[in-house]
Order: C-alpha cells, then structure tokens, then sequence
C-alpha cells in the first residue's frame, strides 16, 4: 500500500495524477486530504464543492485511473484510521502538494493531522517519504524545515518544470514530475522519455 497526502498547497492535481498512475500500475493506494486541499482542488480544477467531498468520485469522473477498487480515503481528522498506526504496513508515504505549514509541523513533530501523523509513522518506522514542496520563492525558514526532514531522511522534491524532453502543454510538465515520483518510488511508467532515451534518439 502507498498513501498519498494532499495539503494545502496550489497543485493539488500533481496528487491526483500520481494516485491514477499508481492505481492503473495496480498499486493499492490510501489517501488524505486536508480541508484546504478541497478548496483548493475545486477551485483549479474548476469542481464544485460539495458538503461531503470524493476525491474518489472526482478521479472517477477524469476517466483516467481503471480500478478505483484499490482507493481509499481517510478524513485528514480520523486518528483512529489504520495509517496512524505504525503496526499498519505502507510502502511509502508522498504528500503532494506540500504546503509550508504541513512542511513545518513534520519537521517539528508536530502530529495534529492524519498526514502529519503517518508522515511521523514513516520517518520514525524508516519507510520512504517524499514530500512535493509548492512554494517559492522560499524562506529560510523554510529551507531550515527542508534541512531538517531531510536529514531525517525525508526525500524532498520540488515540482521543476522540464525542457530537455520539449513539453508543449501544462499536462506534460505534471506528468514529468509525477514520473519523477514513480522513479523515486521504483514503479514503471511511460509518462516522459528518459534523458537516455533522449540521447540515443538524437545521436544514434
């Protein structure tokens, strides 16, 4: 199992093609979403907000991911669901978008959401954690907290846009950093060609 957080950060989309990705690769994925990420999320995607939000009937709607059998959500409030714990086994841990207030309250230890929590069961179980920060330009504040998770082995890896690979669309610079992801997580993907691929198409 994966789990993957959405915080309050703009970009909630980059979370949401992950979580497709992921599915359609056959992977089981649990999912929190802050009350932030919400807003947010309907508003750039242009989704109306509804009392009792799905992002699963959301990434239903897309089309895109095949099993939505392999999704759960958790309520970002619900302490109780089996991702606090860690006698629960997850592969890994992605929070993208990362919002700087969620970057501090991990850096400090500061448990007061489900995502912080599971982020604090993964860095304390030694499971791999990434986070996607969505900020700039950024503080020192901001990269002290960087410093600070990452020296706790938290991989940190912001959303770049790409060149070498010629995007022509916003769709391709959120598929590269989602392909990104999947490298870091070791999981197969055809979302952008590799800078080996590249070449050898070039000079070959």
């Amino acid at each position: 199992m994966i789990v993957v957080g959405i915080t309050g950060a703009s970009g909630s989309i980059l979370g949401i093609r992950l979580i497709e990705e992921l599915l359609n690769n056959g992977e089981r994925v649990s999912c929190v979403i802050s009350d932030t990420a919400i807003k947010i999320l309907s508003h750039e995607l242009s989704i109306p907000q509804k009392e009792n939000f799905s992002l699963k009937e959301v990434i239903k709607n897309r089309s895109i991911a095949r099993d939505l059998n392999l999704f759960t959500q958790f309520d970002n409030n619900n302490f109780f669901s089996p991702i606090a714990s860690g006698s629960t086994i997850f592969e890994s841990l992605i929070i993208i978008p990362c919002s700087m207030k969620t970057l501090s309250s991990i850096a400090h230890g500061y448990a007061s959401s489900l995502i912080t929590r599971v982020a604090d069961v993964a860095i304390k179980e030694k499971r791999k954690c990434i986070i996607v920060p969505r900020e700039t330009p950024l503080s020192m504040i901001h990269i002290e907290n960087m410093y600070k998770v990452a020296t706790a082995g938290v991989i940190i890896a912001p959303p770049m846009l790409t060149f070498y690979n010629f995007p022509k669309s916003m769709d391709d610079n959120i598929n590269f950093m989602v392909g990104k992801i999947l490298n870091l997580l070791g999981k197969k993907h055809s979302l952008f060609k590799s800078w080996e691929e590249i070449t050898n198409e070039k000079f070959h």
